[in-house]
Order: C-alpha cells, then sequence, then structure tokens
C-alpha cells in the first residue's frame, strides 16, 4: 500500500508498505479520508505538537473509513463498520488518569503521532480507539471528527452561557468549527474576526452574525457598528499567534472570558496588560487536546449538526502529503484533506 512516511524536520517520503498485520483487539480502517491538522503542520516543521513525534511515523490523526477487518479479542466494531478514530491513548494508571485528567497523561501516545496514522491506505488502531458512525455518513466531514472533539474540550472548557455574544479570533477550519458550536451552545450574536475576505464570506455563509477584518481598524468599533456593542462575552482565540491573544483581550467585556485554544509556537509570549485583568474581572483558559468529546462530536457530525463539508476547499493524494500541508498554511486554504484511496 501507499503510505506518506514522515523522516524527520520537512521531510517525507512516499513509500510502498505492507498492510498493516493485527494484533489482537485491534481493527484494520481503509482510509477514506485524513485532514491536515495545525499538529501535522507545527511536527512537519520539527516543533511538537501535543505530543512528540516518534520517527519515522505516518502522520494524520483526523480520519475516518471503513473497517475491513477485525481481530481477535474485537467485539463492538464489525467488518463493513464505518468509523472514525479517537487518536489519543493514555496510560490509565497515572494520577492524572485515575483523577478523572487523562489529557493530561504523561505517558499519553497518538495514532499519527507515535504509531501510524491516516496518510496510508489502511491503518490497523485499537478498537477501543474507534468511533462508530451513521451509515450514510460522508467521509470527509467524518474525517473532521477530532477536530470538532477537540473544539467541544474548548467549549466546555470556556462555558457559553444562553445569550453570549462570542467572538471567534481567526476564521480557519477550527474558528468556522467554533463558530457553529457557539451558535449550538446558544450564543446569541456569533462574530467571526478574521483577515482573509474569502474566510469571511464562508463564517456568514455558514450563519455567523457577523465576520470582521481584524486589519481594518479597531476591533471594537467594528464590532460596535456590526453587533451594536463593542464587546464580546466569549472570545475564542483559534490562530495561535500572540497578536491574535492581544485582540481577544482586548474585545472581552467585564466579567469576560477568553479561550486560547490555538496551538502556540513553543517560544511565543504574550505581554498581558494585568489592568485588563483585574478591571474586567477576566477569565482565561486554554484546552488541550479531547478527552471524552470524540463520540458527542461523531454524534453531532452524524446527525448533520454541523455543516463541515463546505470548510474543505483542498484535496490531495497521499503522495502530495507535503504540497497538502503547504496549502493547509495558506490563506486561499480553510481545510486541506487527503484522499489515500486516490
Amino acid at each position: 500500500m501507499k503510505a506518506a512516511v514522515y523522516l524527520g524536520k520537512e521531510t517525507i517520503e512516499t513509500r510502498e508498505l505492507e498492510i498493516p498485520s493485527l494484533k489482537d483487539g485491534e481493527i484494520l480502517i481503509k482510509v477514506m479520508a485524513c485532514g491536515i491538522c495545525g499538529t501535522d503542520v507545527h511536527i512537519f516543521h520539527g516543533s511538537p505538537g501535543a505530543t512528540e513525534a516518534t520517527i519515522p511515523v505516518v502522520l494524520g490523526h483526523e480520519f475516518s473509513g471503513e473497517v475491513v477487518e477485525c481481530a481477535p479479542g474485537t467485539s463492538r466494531i464489525k467488518v463493513g463498520d464505518k468509523v472514525t478514530v479517537d487518536p489519543n491513548m493514555y496510560c490509565g494508571n497515572c494520577d492524572y488518569c485515575l483523577n478523572g485528567k487523562k489529557n493530561y497523561c504523561p505517558s499519553m501516545s497518538a495514532v499519527g503521532v507515535n504509531q501510524n496514522g491516516g496518510f496510508e491506505a489502511y491503518c490497523a488502531v485499537p478498537e477501543k480507539q474507534a468511533i462508530l458512525l451513521s451509515p450514510d455518513v460522508d467521509y470527509e466531514e467524518a474525517a473532521m471528527a477530532e477536530p470538532v472533539a477537540c473544539c467541544l474540550r474548548g467549549i466546555d472548557n470556556i462555558g457559553i452561557t444562553q445569550g453570549d455574544t462570542v467572538c471567534i479570533v481567526g476564521g480557519g477550519a477550527i474558528g468556522q468549527i467554533m463558530a457553529q458550536l457557539a451558535r449550538i451552545s446558544g450564543a446569541s450574536k456569533v462574530v467571526v474576526s478574521e483577515p482573509v475576505e474569502m474566510r469571511r464570506d464562508l463564517a456568514i455563509s455558514l450563519g455567523a452574525d457577523a465576520a470582521v477584518d481584524p486589519v481594518a481598524g479597531d476591533l471594537k468599533e467594528q464590532l460596535q457598528s456590526t453587533i451594536g456593542k463593542d464587546y464580546a462575552d466569549v472570545v475564542i482565540e483559534c490562530v495561535g499567534r500572540p497578536v491574535a491573544v492581544g485582540q481577544a483581550v482586548h474585545i472581552a467585556g467585564k466579567g469576560g472570558k477568553i479561550l486560547l485554544f490555538s496551538v502556540p509556537n513553543p517560544n511565543d509570549t504574550f505581554e498581558l496588560p494585568l489592568i485588563d485583568v483585574f478591571q474586567k474581572e477576566l477569565t482565561i483558559k486554554g484546552s488541550f487536546v479531547n478527552p471524552d468529546t470524540q463520540y458527542r462530536a461523531a454524534s453531532l457530525i452524524s446527525e448533520k449538526r454541523l455543516n463541515l463539508k463546505p470548510l474543505i476547499t483542498h484535496r490531495y493524494p497521499t503522495e502530495q502529503l507535503e504540497e497538502a500541508i503547504k496549502k493547509q498554511m495558506a490563506n486561499d486554504s480553510v481545510k486541506v484533506v487527503v484522499l489515500p484511496q486516490n
């Protein structure tokens, strides 16, 4: 089978690998679609994502497909099932795992980071990592269950109250998902701040009340002119850059809540204006991976509660993974997927 093997910083090689032989408790998935994540971009450039990559490895942790084989020791998943995969695996024995905080597990590993993932035609995973999908689900949308699950973790962490005004800073794939989840969570107004016009237009088409350009002028003034007030109750930062954090702090209202969601560069820092935290009583939270939210994400996708297909702007075959990663970084893309069967 064809697989894109990551060999180290900015080095990917397309190889012919044997279809994996299953161990007890594993299933074999014919990979139909695999999304490119910001974590893949970080790893490609030699930075860590949620965990350090094990090299060589087939990347790709956002994928869906059809089950074609089940090893002894499996029972829940059957051949022919449509599944998506929760990539993150935990030890189950450390203090964090035993205290309901398994996403902090120091031994966490991930499919597509520490063992071969979805940028290959067939992928073996433990049955317990597979999430069943409805038979009529679209494979490309289903491949986005993992980023939706991560977004759900962030939404849970920050806590949107019915009637809140929510501003999403960043209109990439994550920002577009967050905007839809904010609406589902009860936000009365959803605004997306994004400098790329195509992404602003997409946000409006998917239900955002307004989309503003952070380089066109003061964000507070733009909020005032579009939604009638110059602040947001909840601000969700989906860019991963200090300038976006500054924008989030600037437009957060009194008593406001800020979620710093995106993966930053490990060396990035931000000089926090402490008077804003003091006078506005700001709550600032992070969000790390997707503990126990993948099933909910798959349910939302299976029940068609999210409109994800319009987010997919580019599709590539496995042998063009490097080009696909670079396209994911470009302003003319939103979500890039790899189709290993092409």
